[in-house]
């Protein structure tokens, strides 16, 4: 009997998860190893479970897609990692296979392009959804490769756990437990955050991670 290929599903809204679930489902190559309703959960499953796949949406609660996908390359770098977003810009694009992933799908997708996109990505190919592909391979040919985020980039990877956090609405005791740092790291977090980005206050740190597509 073949092994089956064994899937991680890692998105928050939960119809669109059970959705995503029952089309995998339908094939018998696959099974459903775990599913994950925000980043830190994603990378605590994968690490765990060491599964051949991760589908991943990128905007998730609690932690920054981006970083999501360099946590999981460290922790199982056999793991396959394909995107499912609804984010199309050429820059999200890059910043993801940049981080390591392995395909990049749009949610817009049919259910015989993601199987496409799958297969794919586990026989080690990178796969780039129809609808993006020229445009990046166009990017590239014509030197215009974006740079990162301005300030955004100066952050550094817990500023931006910190951020998101932040921006989702979670207290300075609720990021220190989920982060397990202490209370006064976060507040040394938020301090630097303001002082980089020259924000000055809870609401315009939310405004700008929204801006930047950290949070939804």
């Amino acid at each position: 009997m073949q092994k089956k290929i064994r899937v991680v599903l890692a998105e928050d809204h939960i119809i669109v998860r059970e959705g995503i679930k029952s089309l995998i489902l339908a094939n018998p190559d696959f099974e459903i190893s775990g599913e994950a309703g925000d980043g830190l959960e994603a990378v605590r499953i994968v690490d765990k479970l060491k599964p051949d796949l991760i589908l991943m949406d990128l905007t998730m609660p609690k932690s920054n897609g981006l970083d999501v996908i360099g946590d999981i390359k460290v922790c199982s770098p056999e793991t396959r990692v394909l995107i499912l977003t609804v984010h199309k810009i050429e820059e999200y694009v890059r910043a993801c296979l940049k981080a390591g992933a392995d395909g990049y799908l749009l949610k817009k997708s049919s259910h015989k392009e993601l199987l496409s996109a799958i297969y794919h990505v586990i026989s080690g190919e990178r796969y780039l959804d129809p609808g993006i592909s020229d445009r990046i391979i166009e990017g590239y040919l014509m030197g215009n490769a974006k740079k990162p985020r301005g300030a955004l980039n100066a952050l550094t990877k817990r500023e931006r756990e910190v951020l998101k956090l932040v921006a989702e609405g979670y207290k300075n005791a609720e990021i220190s437990d989920y982060l397990c740092i202490s209370t006064s790291t976060v507040e040394t977090h938020r301090d630097n955050l303001m002082k980089k980005l020259d924000l000055h206050n809870a609401s315009a740190l939310t405004a700008y991670a929204i801006k930047q597509g950290l949070a939804c």
